[in-house]
């Protein structure tokens, strides 16, 4: 197709070519205005399955918006992505060299991350490379997503090669981690069937300790590389696995941040509420907070089996950080009767079991159900009623779970026989320390 002379492409404006050239795609605006970008096929590429296509959501894959044929060009089909700028891998590591820490963790298993998500929808990126990789706040958004047609066996050689490029850089003048050696040997077997699942590879990346961030000297691109971008993505999780929302909604950076704000906001508020429930009924409370973090690991974890494993083994580990915590809070508080402060025994108790509610969402290796908490949020966020309502309500219940915690009497109902007990031994405890 000739872009030289074309101002449309179906219902999209044409405003100027991306980076590599009319045949390569245009920066567009819909009818609403709205910045997208259009990549066409090559002219031999089958129809794409633009349905298919646009189910694949991860903040590290480009959300496809449309697709089609050019009305006045019927052999030139193309896609629309949302447009956000950004700068593609091949030019980072040009220009502020290879990937190395937590840094090529991040990369890794964003790009791990996105190839899962268009497995799932048994689709295959077909040409992933450091120039269908595009980064945005230091973290990879993987496009060109169903451009040509290919193999998911195909797409994990193919994530194992510009990994390895991120780490050694043009002039190999980096190296791979020999943590991640094993990982990159799996995804170029020599059988496809050998390789593992891009969801497995997901896993696998998220196991491994890459060492520590390492700062990388910014360098500033040039607007041609920025137009190569097609969808924003969120800033690469720390070691701390933070919550990243999804990118590729239309909203500006500033949007995404405030609705990343409420989301956390909304998760803090429901974290207040367990933790009040569980004061004010510490046995419930400490159970339905406890199914409620397992729900959502389920969310987030696919199989294989060992990785299900894997995330009740973190619940279970989870639970037991949980229950020393409530003894530390719980023992903690009578000891202050060794200063001539007297707490009721039994509210001593339940105010342990709140913090173990706390610690439940907060305990090491318990970011997972945090980040899909957030997730649901984030979604909410969309939509600002939604999100006020949310905001409402939770606020309500959190003022009226707390404020019921400070002055209601804790039931330790059905476990009558451990209540009894608990008031027994705390008692004889705080009576020695007086």
């Amino acid at each position: 197709m000739s872009g030289e002379t074309r101002e449309r492409v179906g219902g999209y404006r044409l405003l100027r070519p991306l980076a590599d050239g009319p045949d390569g795609g245009y920066r567009a605006a819909d009818a609403a205005g709205r910045d997208v970008a259009i990549r066409f096929l090559p002219e031999a590429a089958p129809p794409p399955d633009v349905e298919r296509l646009r189910n694949v959501r991860s903040p590290y894959a480009a959300d496809v918006l449309d697709g089609g044929d050019d009305g006045d060009d019927g052999d030139a089909r193309y896609l629309v992505f949302r447009f956000v700028p950004g700068r593609t891998l091949a030019a980072e590591v040009a220009g502020s060299g290879p990937y190395r820490g937590a840094g090529l963790r991040a990369l890794a298993l964003g790009m791990a991350k996105a190839l899962a998500a268009v497995h799932r929808e048994g689709l295959a990126h077909g040409s992933l490379g450091p120039e269908a990789v595009v980064v945005v706040d230091d973290a990879p958004v993987v496009t060109d997503i169903g451009l040509v047609p290919g193999d998911p066996a195909d797409d994990i050689a193919d994530w194992a090669a510009t990994v390895t490029a991120a780490a050694t850089g043009p002039d190999q003048s980096g190296a791979v981690p020999q943590i991640l050696v094993p990982l990159l040997r799996a995804a170029t077997a020599a059988d496809p069937a050998d390789r593992p699942s891009a969801a497995d590879l997901a896993d696998r990346v998220a196991a491994l300790d890459f060492g520590p961030a390492e700062k990388r000297v910014p360098f500033a691109a040039d607007e041609s590389e920025r137009d190569r971008a097609a969808v924003p993505a969120p800033r690469a999780a720390g070691p701390a696995r933070r919550f990243t929302p999804p990118g590729g909604d239309g909203r500006s950076p500033h949007e995404l941040a405030v609705a990343q704000g409420w989301a956390r906001l909304l998760s803090v508020l429901v974290v207040v509420v367990a933790a009040g429930v569980s004061v004010l009924a510490p046995a419930p409370g400490l159970v339905l907070t406890l199914l409620a973090a397992l729900a959502l690991r389920a969310l987030a974890i696919r199989p294989p089996a060992w990785a299900v494993l894997s995330s009740l083994g973190r619940t279970i580990l989870s639970a037991v950080y949980a229950g020393a915590v409530a003894a530390a809070v719980t023992y903690a508080l009578i000891g202050l009767a060794a200063v001539d402060v007297l707490l009721n025994p039994l509210d001593a108790a339940a105010f342990g079991a709140g913090a173990a509610a706390i610690a439940l969402w907060t305990a090491p290796g318990a970011s997972l159900p945090r980040q899909s908490l957030e997730r649901v949020f984030f979604l909410a966020a969309r939509v600002p009623h939604r999100i006020a309502i949310a905001g409402v309500v939770l606020g309500l219940a959190a003022f009226a779970v707390v404020a019921a915690a400070m002055s209601l009497t804790p039931s330790f109902a059905p476990l009558y026989g451990l209540q009894s007990s608990l008031d027994a031994s705390l008692t004889r405890l705080q009576s020695s320390l007086q």
